[in-house]
């Protein structure tokens, strides 16, 4: 494919897809919209190899050809790369033009990869700090490389993205239980269980209980500290170039908040938003983050 037609796969690839991230995408300007574009495709395609495999492939092989092509990519020139290019998916092929054009480190994307990865080999999760780990390759990794593509300047930026990716993954977490458990994935650690006195037998059968009411409670207020801790973090200098991410936080938020108002029946239902409402929350994240002052909050936080 040429660069172009790369482009296009992933645009429609992002544009079919009806993500929550999607609708921050709006809000850039045309070239850094492709770049999102091509890193969301890309995002889409690894988690593809390991939720989605196809028949008779092998999951493990198709993630190290990913970062066999991933390396190409960092080794090669631009004239070399162009000419490389030709045989890559077109998910690599855009996004080699985008790291070349934005410099995005190389480890942020390997850590994607990395995370992904686990999903092969961990089904439980024994801490809250193994679970970070996840977290953090999965997500926050995510919102380093997007830190590229909107242009901040500030390092309070990346702790500002590490920490919203976290509560970005633990709130897909606690959105999908029942999903998970269904493919035998428990990512709430086991300490808490077990802390609150809820069996992993009923988590796998979805009971809802008192037990699985507290530890849901619980979850959900980490998960709130990591939205603090972001807003914390958040740079005026960077305000402008982080309207995408205010964006994204806001209805991952939102997403939370239903969670909590509905009891955390997540067992019986997935909790979403509408893309009306979606639409709806964007405008108003769009809106307050041209308007409001900085707020007060507490600090960021460390893995605990």
């Amino acid at each position: 494919m040429t660069s172009q037609e790369a482009q296009a796969y992933c645009t429609t690839l992002a544009k079919r897809s009806g993500s929550n991230f999607y609708y921050s995408f709006f809000f850039l300007p045309p070239d850094r919209r492709d770049a999102m574009h091509a890193v969301y495709a890309f995002c889409k395609e690894v988690d593809s190899v390991v939720d989605e495999p196809e028949p008779g492939s092998n999951p493990h092989d198709r993630l190290a050809r990913w970062r066999e092509e991933l390396g190409s990519l960092y080794r090669t020139g631009r004239s070399a790369a162009a000419s490389r290019a030709q045989s890559l998916p077109p998910v690599m092929t855009c996004l080699g033009e985008h790291i070349r054009r934005l410099g995005i480190p190389r480890d942020y994307i390997d850590n994607i990869i990395a995370g992904v990865e686990m999903d092969l080999t961990v089904s439980r999760y024994a801490t809250f700090r193994e679970l970070y780990q996840y977290c953090y390759r999965v997500a926050s990794a995510v919102g380093l490389v997007c830190l590229k593509i909107f242009g901040t300047r500030t390092a309070e930026a990346q702790t500002y993205a590490i920490n919203l990716g976290v509560a970005f993954q633990l709130t897909n977490i606690l959105r999908d239980l029942k999903t998970d458990a269904a493919c035998g994935r428990i990512y709430l650690p086991t300490e808490d269980l077990e802390r609150f006195g809820y069996r992993e037998e009923d988590f796998l059968a979805g009971a809802y209980t008192p037990a699985f009411v507290d530890l849901m409670a619980f979850e959900c207020r980490r998960a709130q500290e990591y939205y603090r801790a972001a807003v914390a973090a958040l740079p005026e200098t960077d305000r402008r170039s982080l309207v995408p991410a205010e964006i994204m936080r806001a209805i991952y938020h939102t997403i939370l908040e239903r969670i909590e108002a509905c009891r955390y029946q997540v067992f019986s239902r997935r909790i979403t938003l509408s893309p009306p409402h979606r639409l709806a929350v964007a405008l108003k994240a769009w809106l307050g983050s041209r308007l409001s002052k900085r707020h007060s909050t507490p600090a960021g936080l460390a893995a605990r």
